[in-house]
């Protein structure tokens, strides 16, 4: 669950408890309920400046002492919440440019390995470098957006691939993510759908990058295909956004460099004995963590709470599962994990939405119980 380096990790998450939900931090493998200096994770990290000591916690001991079972683990319910509370939970779509020409050279090739390579080889004629050096909004974007549209090749998605302006959307209400060791969900009425490994950067209401931790941007490939005007029932649903284990600060064991370098390695076992490993590398990404930041917040929209942002996936699996042709889909009882050394494992276990648990814990519940408990004040 830790990072490789977790001695020197500053780690923030939440817990359940009877009481309700505790914001802690994790330091050296202790556990420290911050619950007493700070209600939620939203207000410590709007009030904790960056080079700031953390407030004094209550020691809860080593985490490894701490009843974390997992969901569906028969002795009990997950005790590990979503790291985050009342930030909004946005996410950007097409962020590597590279993967998204590729599939347009393959669409263009038709299975032709011979005309994809030419016509790949026409479009880097065109920019006059690699692929993967290919600016969003440059001059060459532009040039190569006039030609694909003259070869009948353009799409919406290369549009926010390639153009200024990149793809974010809302990709959850506040508190409906999921945490690691819980559930995550895909609907009954899917037949083609898939993980999304991604790296989610953490901003406090003023815009800064505060952290990161791990997400699975839970996809339906088939519903969001019939129209990109369906990306709301492909995205957002029961159990789709997990997040976590933890949020990791940004210090000096931890800086941007290390998300802008990040391998993000997936694995799902399935209760079929499939198993399908893939990576997705953040060196790639076309648009850097902070200008996807900068637009999601500014002049034009604000977050009082802050928000964390899904920086997208290179990564879409096209492996057969069963049958030949169809590439991959879950199967309920499918394994994910997401990893990377310095965020350490994020798993959740694939079901129907309808038969995850029901999200029934808002933020009108939340600020009961911190009044209950005495922790907020008029």
């Amino acid at each position: 669950m830790l990072p490789d380096d977790s001695e020197d990790a500053t780690l923030i998450g939440r817990l359940a408890s009877d009481d309700g939900p505790i914001p802690v931090a994790v330091l050296d493998g202790r556990v420290w309920d911050l619950s007493g200096a700070t209600p939620t994770v939203a207000d410590l990290l709007a009030k904790l400046e960056p080079s700031e000591a953390l407030p004094a916690g209550r020691d809860l001991g080593p985490l490894d002492d701490l009843d974390l079972a997992a969901a569906w683990d028969p002795e009990g319910p997950g005790r590990l919440l979503a790291p985050i509370d009342l930030q909004c939970v946005k996410a950007a779509g097409v962020t590597f440019a590279v993967s998204a020409l590729e599939r347009v050279i393959e669409e263009r090739a038709r299975g032709d390995a011979g005309e994809a390579a030419r016509f790949r080889g026409v479009i880097l004629d065109r920019i006059g470098s690699d692929l993967r050096a290919l600016r969003p909004g440059s001059l060459e974007a532009m040039r190569l957006k006039e030609m694909l549209i003259h070869e009948g090749a353009w799409s919406q998605y290369l549009e926010v691939a390639i153009g200024p302006d990149a793809e974010v959307f809302t990709k959850a209400p506040v508190l409906s993510s999921v945490g690691s060791r819980s559930y995550v969900g895909i609907r009954s009425d899917s037949s083609w759908n898939n993980p999304e490994p991604e790296v989610v950067m953490v901003a406090d209401p003023q815009g800064r990058a505060r952290g990161a931790a791990l997400g699975n941007d839970v996809n339906l490939r088939d519903i969001e295909g019939r129209s990109a005007l369906l990306l709301g029932k492909a995205k957002d649903n029961n159990a789709s956004a997990a997040l976590g284990p933890f949020i990791r600060l940004f210090d000096a064991s931890f800086t941007l460099d290390h998300v802008r370098n990040a391998e993000v390695s997936l694995t799902i076992e399935g209760e079929d004995n499939f198993r399908l490993e893939g990576r997705s590398n953040m060196a790639q990404i076309s648009r850097d963590p902070l200008e996807l930041i900068g637009q999601a917040i500014g002049k034009h929209h604000q977050y009082p709470d802050g928000f964390v942002l899904y920086l997208g996936t290179m990564f879409a699996p096209v492996e057969d599962r069963e049958h030949e042709g169809r590439g991959f889909t879950h199967k309920i009882g499918d394994t994910v994990s997401v990893s990377t050394p310095k965020l350490g494992t994020l798993v959740n276990k694939v079901v129907l939405c309808e038969d995850a648990p029901p999200w029934t814990y808002g933020i009108s519940s939340l600020f009961r119980d911190l009044a209950r408990r005495a922790l907020v004040s008029a």
